[in-house]
């Protein structure tokens, strides 16, 4: 039964309601002002509940540990490779993209991760994952070669590629629906926090460091902290036993999809946007490096709250408004002839980046429990096929017009807003249908 009240006199923490809309409401058939403040106070009380519960889980702890770490990794090797790679090993393009397809190999195999977990627990996984991302950064100033950064690229990507897949299957496996779309939220926060401070740190060592010692510290550093948790043991309570064998099923299409589409849209962002910026508008990396700065500090306040909004709203609607915004984003892109346009542009196209985390606690609400560590692979898996190919048709079809690939990111995004509606209404967590 769906109440109204139309009280314009109506005042409920400091706010005055002229027209207040009530679903459920506890039962409740005396809408009175006291009943209205008992539903939201107990309504604040859960949300405050489901927080303190969360932080008060090991795994939770386990996790944004890691999640920093691989957040440091990852933008180490990022900031520093191409000048690296250039000046220090002396590669030319053509060897900087073969590298850089090679870091995309990992996440195409995540899979494999399937079968790993067969011989181990998997939040053992995650700490030799980071303690292989933390080698791989550490090493790659060694070595500075063709080869040499062909492998230590191959070992960081591993890491990196295997944590965020057994990253995602935990977080699903030990936080409930109510709050595993927060806890997605806090680690993307802590990862922004985290490119932050990476960055800062990174430019402070410059002065004083050449690569490799920047390199060996902050790798160093990560394999430190991913000995710590091979020695800990999150695990806590009781999971529902995972399935130790790769999972495709009919009824996760829809899942399957979205991720297809999820990743192809990661692929034009990150190859088509800043390469609009710079060869465009001719962005210096100054002011990319400032917009990088600004996205990663709005993120970290952003990010919770988008998870908060998937609680409170369900990824039908959190997800439909990621697409239909992106349409428009992605022909902005391919139209605008403003600089200060396509800075807001990228900054609004890396917040609604962060979005997709609705698609993996849409899996927690149809999939079986015992399918998240195998589908969470293979999901990935799927998400970086795009990976495989889209750069390369994207750059051909760029040079005959740079708008051809926004205007397929709008087209990808129409259908995937219409795929989305597919989405069944799932019951919110405050008991309102």
């Amino acid at each position: 039964m769906k109440f109204k009240i139309l009280n314009p006199g109506l005042n409920l923490n400091g706010k005055t309601y002229n027209h207040l809309t009530i679903k459920g409401l506890f039962g409740f058939k005396n809408l009175n002002p006291q009943n209205i403040r008992r539903y939201y106070e107990a309504k604040k009380g859960y949300r405050m509940n489901y927080m303190q519960k969360a932080k008060s889980d090991p795994m939770y702890r386990y996790l944004i540990v890691f999640t920093i770490c691989s957040s440091m990794g990852i933008q180490t090797w990022l900031t520093l490779f191409n000048n690296f790679a250039v000046d220090i090993a002396g590669l030319d393009g053509h060897h900087v993209g073969v590298i850089q397809s090679v870091r995309e190999i990992p996440g195409f195999l995540a899979l494999l991760a399937v079968f790993v977990i067969m011989f181990i627990k998997e939040y053992r996984l995650s700490a030799l994952s980071i303690l292989i991302l933390g080698l791989g950064v550490a090493l790659t100033g060694l070595f500075p070669s063709y080869a040499g950064l062909l492998i230590t690229t191959l070992v960081m990507s591993f890491g990196f590629h295997y944590y965020e897949t057994t990253n995602m299957s935990l977080t699903l496996q030990y936080f409930d629906k109510g709050t595993s779309p927060w806890v997605f939220g806090k680690q993307r926060s802590f990862a922004a926090a985290s490119n932050i401070g990476v960055g800062i740190l990174i430019y402070a060592l410059a002065f004083l460091l050449d690569f490799s010692k920047i390199y060996l510290i902050i790798g160093g550093l990560i394999v430190a902290t991913a000995v710590w948790g091979l020695a800990q043991d999150p695990s806590g309570k009781e999971i529902v036993t995972q399935r130790k064998n790769m999972i495709v099923r009919q009824k996760y299409w829809l899942f399957y999809f979205l991720t297809l589409m999820a990743g192809a849209r990661r692929q034009i962002f990150m190859a088509f946007a800043v390469l609009l910026m710079v060869q465009k508008f001719e962005y210096s990396l100054q002011e990319v490096t400032i917009l990088f700065v600004v996205n990663n500090i709005i993120n970290y306040y952003l990010s919770p709250m988008i998870g908060k909004s998937i609680i409170r709203y369900g990824e039908r609607k959190v997800l439909s408004l990621e697409y239909f915004s992106l349409i428009f984003i992605f022909l902005a892109y391919a139209t605008t002839n403003s600089k200060l346009l396509v800075a807001a542009l990228f900054i609004l196209d890396h917040i609604f980046f962060n979005f997709s985390i609705a698609i993996r606690t849409y899996f927690q609400k149809i999939g079986d429990p015992r399918d998240i560590a195998p589908s969470m692979a293979v999901g990935f898996t799927i998400n970086h096929i795009a990976a495989v190919f889209l750069p390369a048709i994207g750059g051909y079809l760029w040079i005959v017009d740079y708008r051809i690939p926004f205007v397929g990111g709008a087209a990808l995004s129409l259908i995937s807003l219409t795929a989305v509606q597919m989405i069944r209404n799932q019951k919110k967590v405050d008991g309102s249908q």
